[in-house]
């Protein structure tokens, strides 16, 4: 029997999809449940593998038919050895080997990569960074960080933490992101643009400008989210647009040094970018513009991501089928 089904898990702090494929992108069946954090990773993991089966058994395929597994989920990580060592949004999960299990359950190679590694390999190859060969991809949720695209291949770095953008300091004070005060997360995330807009707020109120976001003043840090934000920019309201825009600003600041550093054909934006588009990324440019090198800024493209919705199934299924899983 011929190999040639792969199979995708993308595992979120909220939910899990298993994903299969016969040609990415197109999937044959997707099968989605809680992960349930707080339950530890046992279940989860149970719901793996009875969803990878369960996606076979659908498409009347047997377990033979499977080529490979790629499995996308959020750092820390160590890839090599496919242990999930238990990221922010997954703090239950500590030392999870899960390539070994879903090798041991399914007798094909899997191969784990963080989410920003494999969103950047999607964007890469069917995306909008398709035909691109150096590129970088910003993950831009309720954390910041990045996947690197160099000479054609993904690039982790040494120990397996590079394009970990959030972390940098990009002013001395500032919203804190990624345990850091004035980090590139604090300044442009979505968690991130909620704490600068309760200062951005609080000011315009001062200065007498109505928002509808107003309400609940006295405890936005609960309840402000970036949908939120973005709901009252499209309603008109000008204190919302500009936090939107300020959020731009920094996002292009932090362009503007990968600019800098790895001279980029293409900037991919997802997360926020997919909601905002130009009106994220248009601010950005105007400081990549005024910050990079000009002959860098010029040469690279800043876009949205291509892949909306559907980036974190395609981002699996593009784990599984890498050329160069042992290279850096």
């Amino acid at each position: 029997m011929t190999r040639n089904i792969l199979a995708g898990v993308d595992i979120g702090g909220t939910k899990t999809a298993v994903v299969l494929s016969l040609q990415p992108p197109a999937i044959l069946k997707r099968i989605e449940f809680p992960t349930c954090v707080a339950e530890g990773p046992e279940p989860a993991l149970a719901q793996i593998i009875g969803g990878i089966h369960e996606a076979l058994s659908s498409q009347h395929l047997d377990v033979e038919c499977l080529k490979a597994i790629g499995v996308s989920c959020g750092s820390p990580l160590d890839p090599v050895r496919g242990v999930i060592l238990a990221p922010p949004n997954l703090s239950t999960w500590k030392n999870v080997p899960i390539k070994s299990l879903l090798t041991n359950e399914f007798g094909v190679d899997c191969i784990v990569e963080n989410d920003a590694n494999a969103g950047a390999l999607a964007e890469h190859l069917f995306g909008a960074g398709k035909g691109s060969r150096d590129m970088v991809f910003l993950t831009m949720g309720t954390g910041l960080g990045a996947g690197l695209i160099l000479n054609g291949h993904l690039y982790r770095g040494t120990s397996y933490t590079a394009g970990e953008i959030g972390h940098v300091r990009l002013t001395r004070s500032g919203p804190i992101g990624y345990h850091k005060a004035g980090s590139a997360e604090g300044w442009a995330s979505g968690a991130g643009m909620a704490r600068v807009a309760t200062q951005i707020i609080k000011k315009a109120l001062i200065r007498g400008e109505a928002t509808i976001l107003a309400s609940g003043l006295q405890d936005l840090s609960n309840k402000l989210s970036a949908k939120d934000i973005w709901l009252a920019a499209q309603r008109g309201d000008a204190v919302a647009q500009n936090i939107v825009r300020k959020t731009g600003e920094k996002l292009g600041a932090i362009m503007a040094i990968f600019i800098d550093l790895l001279n980029p054909e293409r900037i991919v934006v997802g997360g926020l970018a997919l909601r905002m588009g130009e009106a994220l990324l248009e601010p950005a440019r105007a400081v990549v513009k005024k910050e990079a090198l000009r002959s860098s800024a010029a040469a690279c493209q800043i876009t949205a991501a291509g892949l909306d919705e559907e980036i974190g199934d395609i981002a699996a299924l593009c784990v599984a089928i890498r050329e160069d899983n042992n290279g850096r």
